[in-house]
């Protein structure tokens, strides 16, 4: 089955085919660093980071850009307020956001350039559009003429003569359109300058995304990927800015992913339910994170509670205690992978404009087939069945960022970070449910009975497996 994606652009899913073959071109927009990373920056990383594992999974060699916006008035302000350097704020913030995408298994891109190191590519686009007459400067300002460009609104879907002039824009007199943009910004008090031919000053937010593209991917490139909220003005002007300046299609396949709503609502400070990554991985496991991300398509609104969390939590538990039967019951994986049913339905889900959701469906489905096999006499044929169903689970999990772990390494992980959330020592749950296991054997159900209960009162679920007793905390 061939890739198939949603592509913005058109509003339809569209067979996919990179300009070079074997090789895709991709950029996704990066974060603004003048704070703390959070959850919906963290579902843009994931969603795209499992669109860079699939393609290469794939067979295609991927150049992935992802960008740091580095210089910007939000930058800009919180610098002044910490009475501080922009560059050192911003770097303060890449070494952060690095920290959680790396705990959240998100693969660093083929390359990630920050803004200001690309002012000559951007004072260069800037020129041309001077030169060509689709930008204007005003004292030291320069500002895209969106008449000029007739397609102005095809990415969004909006017209200019439908959009209430100032109604979400600041009113300038000196602007022939409320709608021109900023593409340079002439030179204010306490703020970080160079030098241009339209004199000292600094990049706007949406041509700095036109030059880096252009100069790490070329006129045209195959896939351009963000947040749905930057569909709009951000991504139209880049648009518009690229293509009038270079005469080509700017990007054949947008990209963009849906928010992640808070207990229904949107996420906002104002609201105090803004939740930054490292609060998210102080409670709950990378993966556990990602399984969440994940539970639903990506150009689909996914909403972060607590009963969400949980469930992606038990999942994972799934998983890697199925994992774990494996390794006990038959001693490993099979090296020697086959391609099976479960990990050709996986790829017809991924190719399906990448239905993660669906992809977990087949996951999950393979777990249970395991199970099922686990939980029977183990002939041969099934031990063999087993061992390649669990091979697909870590295959399917490669792609998904997920399962890499040694499920023994898990569990003791989890027992030792539940036992110093619960204040006790993992050694003697082990011990009680020992002595539990002792006396089920002894018939002596009074004394299981009452460790049960003991161990209930320490926060602490035990489950009796063919297997063994394994706990968690409840």
């Amino acid at each position: 089955m061939a890739l198939t994606l949603y592509n913005t652009l058109t509003r339809q899913k569209e067979t996919f085919k990179p300009l070079k073959p074997g090789h895709v071109s991709m950029y996704v927009c990066g974060p603004t660093v003048y704070d703390s990373s959070h959850i919906g920056h963290a579902r843009s990383a994931v969603v795209f980071d499992i669109v860079f594992r699939y393609l290469q999974e794939s067979g295609y060699e991927v150049t992935y850009v992802r960008n740091f916006t580095d210089v910007d008035d939000k930058i800009i302000n919180r610098a002044n307020e910490r009475d501080m350097d922009c560059q050192a704020l911003s770097e303060i913030y890449i070494d952060e956001f690095h920290r959680d995408m790396d705990a959240l298994a998100v693969l660093r891109p083929t390359l990630e350039p920050r803004a200001t190191e690309f002012i000559k590519e951007i004072i260069e686009v800037t020129s041309k559009l001077v030169e060509k007459g689709h930008a204007y400067v005003v004292d030291g300002d320069v500002y895209f003429d969106v008449r000029s460009f007739e397609s102005y609104g095809k990415l969004s879907g909006r017209k200019l003569e439908d959009m209430e002039a100032g109604a979400r824009v600041k009113v300038d007199s000196r602007k022939k359109d409320p709608f021109d943009f900023a593409l340079w910004k002439a030179k204010k008090p306490g703020e970080p300058a160079w030098e241009s031919p339209w004199g000292e000053g600094r990049p706007g937010w949406h041509i700095e995304c036109s030059a880096m593209s252009w100069s790490r991917l070329g006129e045209t490139f195959d896939i351009h990927g963000g947040g749905q909220d930057l569909i709009f003005p951000h991504h139209e002007n880049e648009v518009a800015q690229s293509e009038a300046a270079f005469g080509q299609q700017f990007v054949r396949y947008w990209m963009h992913n849906g928010f992640v709503n808070i207990d229904s609502e949107k996420m906002s400070k104002s609201l105090n339910n803004f939740l930054t990554v490292k609060e998210i991985l102080d409670q709950f496991h990378p993966e556990a994170v990602r399984l969440f991300l994940l539970s639903k398509h990506y150009r689909s609104p996914v909403d972060f509670t607590e009963q969400a969390m949980k469930e992606a939590a038990s999942g994972l538990d799934r998983v890697y205690s199925c994992l774990q039967r494996i390794l006990e019951s038959v001693g490993g994986l099979d090296d020697d992978f086959q391609i099976s049913g479960h990990w050709s339905r996986f790829c017809a889900c991924m190719d399906d404009d990448f239905n993660t959701a669906g992809a977990l469906g087949i996951l999950f489905e393979a777990v249970r087939d395991v199970n099922r096999l686990l939980d029977g006499d183990l002939t041969g044929d099934d031990q063999v069945r087993a061992t390649e169903a669990g091979a697909a689970i870590v295959k399917m999990g490669g792609v998904l960022g997920m399962f890499q772990e040694d499920p023994v390494a898990y569990f003791e992980g989890k027992k030792e970070q539940a036992a110093q959330d619960g204040g006790f020592d993992p050694a003697m749950v082990d011990d009680l449910i020992a002595k539990r296991s002792q006396a089920r054997k002894d018939k002596d159900w009074n004394t299981a009975d009452a460790i049960r209960d003991q161990l209930t009162e320490m926060g602490v679920a035990i489950e009796d497996t063919p297997d063994g007793t394994i706990w968690k905390m409840a």
